[in-house]
């Protein structure tokens, strides 16, 4: 079968890879839908997870199944699936204690386009199907529901990370794709004020469909000190990082308020160190709490992200700039991610 891989550091290409085997708890999905992401650059172009050779790119897809193995009970070949980008092992001791992104050790369950092939092939394979697929609901497009295999409950989780509360002041650093689901999730969870930082104009308008009250722009000097000003130097409840890099958290600290929660999305593709502002941290005993984390995985997640598709709560067609047709516009559309054109958001892969 054909597959688009990771040769090395900084060089992607096409390959023959023989069709992966199903076993008895896991299942074989063709794509319907696939979707690049910024993690996909991080880990080609920056080698943030280290060297691969010939892996198999992609962890965002809508698929058909076309085998499972004999112990799958919910799914059957011709079923449309929601694929997450996180498949936990939901039998280790790291998902029975909540945490099944780390199934197996830190960030385990991210198998796809890290310790695995992922899904930018004719065929993939996903461990423990029950588990970890869920069915397309009727009258959802498969192309917008492929926001919710990362963007979606990547952007979602930031808001539950921070625990943001009615009526809350948040700033969301970083108007890409996720972050953009960060402002609609801090909104859904009852944000009050929602500052959204960027300065691409089809982002800040998306940002303010979801509900951003504000749009600060690094164009117009420290966005630290733009908070400050527009909250009378008082600072935001929460603030969540989607975008931005190692220093950015030393803004983020500055604007928020003592007892305040930081929360990290953001995946750090680069440098050794992140950097947090001593004075600004209350000298370490300013209740100032940081929080990061992987995105949730698994069915049920997705099964409750979709209903918010299906119930109209959310549209995550806004996200999508860039519709692509054929299976071998995979190169083209992870190409788009790279060297993001100001029109872009998200491109999607219909196969």
């Amino acid at each position: 079968m054909k597959a688009f891989v990771m040769k090395k550091i900084g060089e992607v290409g096409w390959a023959e890879k023989p069709v992966p085997e199903c076993g008895p708890l896991d299942a074989l999905i063709k794509p319907v839908a696939l979707a690049p992401c910024t993690s996909d650059i991080h880990t080609v172009w920056e080698g943030a997870v280290g060297e691969r050779t010939d892996l198999t790119l992609g962890h965002e897809a809508v698929g058909e199944v076309i085998e499972v193995g004999s112990l799958v009970k919910d799914f059957k070949p011709g079923d449309t699936v929601i694929v997450p980008a996180i498949t936990p092992d939901w039998a280790s001791v790291e998902a029975q204690a909540g945490f099944g992104m780390h199934s197996g050790g830190i960030l385990g369950g991210w198998k796809f386009s890290n310790i695995k092939d992922g899904v930018f092939a004719e065929v993939f394979h996903v461990n423990e199907a029950d588990g970890n697929l869920a069915l397309l609901p009727a009258g959802v497009d498969p192309v917008d529901a492929t926001m919710l295999c990362d963007m979606v409950p990547t952007g979602f989780q930031a808001s539950e990370l921070a625990g943001v509360e009615y009526g809350d002041s948040v700033c969301v650093i970083g108007i890409g794709p996720v972050g953009l689901m960060g402002v609609a999730g801090a909104v859904l969870k009852g944000a009050g004020r929602v500052f959204a930082v960027g300065t691409r104009p089809d982002c800040v308008r998306v940002a303010k469909e979801y509900g951003a009250t504000d749009i600060i722009s690094y164009k117009d000097g420290d966005i630290a000190a733009q908070i400050l000003e527009k909250t009378g130097g008082v600072g935001v409840d929460k603030v969540i990082t989607a975008g931005g890099n190692v220093d950015t958290f030393a803004e983020a600290i500055t604007m928020l308020k003592p007892g305040g929660v930081l929360s990290n999305v953001n995946y750090l593709g680069s440098g050794d160190f992140v950097k947090i502002p001593r004075v600004e941290w209350g000298v370490g005993m300013g209740h100032k709490q940081i929080m990061s984390g992987l995105m949730q995985g698994g069915r049920l997640r997705m099964e409750k992200l979709a209903a918010l598709l299906q119930n109209g709560r959310l549209d995550t067609s806004k996200l999508i700039t860039h519709r692509l047709q054929g299976f071998d516009a995979i190169e083209e559309a992870l190409l788009l991610m790279k060297e993001k054109p100001k029109d872009l958001i998200k491109p999607v892969v219909i196969c």
